[in-house]
């Protein structure tokens, strides 16, 4: 704060007065400048079929709409819900990171039901999708840490 700090030697002019914030880190948001980053699991049944969750901001919940077909590793990005900009102008917006959970139990009824489901589209245990690996591509929560340098 210019000008707001101790008298200067013999009656001088103030000097300036610097304040130092420490942030506390939050549970549930990572920031990144003005930009947030919030992480969020959903079954695969929503997933697959879309639906709604509500997501935790600075301003409260809010909705975000999940589209059918959402992959494990999409963003959903909420404009304005970041942090506001240091000397005004709006806000950062607020990057909701989608990572999809695949049941390791499955109970008989819900394996009979996915069998029927995967014979339904012709899927197979030897129905595979092989493509080249891209050299920058890791896991979520790889992908997650590296977006922030960590």
């Amino acid at each position: 704060m210019s000008g707001q700090g101790e008298v200067g030697p013999g009656g001088g002019p103030a000097g300036d007065l610097y304040i130092e914030i420490l942030e506390k880190p939050d549970d549930l948001l990572v920031r990144d400048g003005n930009t947030l980053h919030a992480s969020i699991s959903i079954p695969f049944t929503s997933a697959a079929l879309g639906g709604e969750v509500r997501v935790p901001t600075l301003d409260g919940e809010q909705k975000v709409l999940i589209k059918p077909g959402t992959q494990s590793g999409s963003t959903v990005i909420l404009k304005q819900l970041g942090v506001t900009h240091l000397r005004g102008g709006g806000r950062g917006d607020l990057v909701v990171h989608i990572e999809v959970i695949t049941p390791q139990k499955l109970k008989k009824d819900e394996e009979e039901l996915l069998k029927k489901f995967a014979n339904i589209r012709g899927e197979t245990g030897e129905t595979v999708s092989i493509h080249k690996r891209d050299e920058k591509e890791h896991g979520f929560f790889a992908r997650f840490r590296d977006a922030f340098g960590r």
